[in-house]
């Protein structure tokens, strides 16, 4: 049974309402990831909760961090919960300092707790593409679509992940 990593870092993924301030909160656990994991049954796994921001709010220390844990972790497959904004960065960043892992970062635009259905998607997706035969690198795993990182794109116009097309 393949071991995974699971870095949960916060993003929209996670948010819940919090009624007393009235706004929506990145929590400091990974309730929503938990739901999802019951139902993989033949999946051994590991969570490390780390960060707990939107990613419109990570740093350098942030992304350096989650590089430290990855480098160290006796785990080859890594599953990074992220948010959606800045996750090209954490990647961009990833592979300049990772080259002996697979590494797939997803998240969600809709948090869990409104509607699951996104963020079960698109975790249980990525988690199906890790339990393969992955090759090492850095990847995005949004919307149907699993590819190295410098070939999907947030299209805020439309408001969905793509694959990069090349004109010509």
């Amino acid at each position: 049974m393949e071991d995974i990593l699971i870095i949960n870092t916060g993003g929209t993924f996670n948010k819940r309402y919090n009624p007393l301030k009235g706004e929506l909160e990145v929590p400091n656990d990974s309730i929503s990831v938990e739901n999802i994991l019951k139902y993989f049954y033949n999946l051994k796994y590991e969570i490390k909760n780390i960060i707990h921001k939107d990613s419109l709010d990570m740093l350098e220390e942030d992304r350096k961090e989650i590089a430290k844990l990855i480098v160290k972790s006796k785990q080859n497959k890594i599953l990074i919960i992220h948010g959606t904004d800045t996750i090209d960065k954490t990647a961009e960043y990833l592979q300049t300092k990772i080259a002996d892992k697979t590494i797939l970062l997803t998240g969600a635009m809709v948090p869990y707790s409104i509607d699951n259905v996104e963020a079960n998607s698109n975790l249980s997706m990525s988690l199906g593409y890790l339990l393969n035969d992955t090759k090492y690198g850095i990847y995005i795993s949004m919307h149907g679509l699993i590819d190295k990182y410098k070939k999907v794109y947030k299209n805020r116009e439309i408001g969905v992940f793509q694959r990069l097309t090349c004109k010509g």
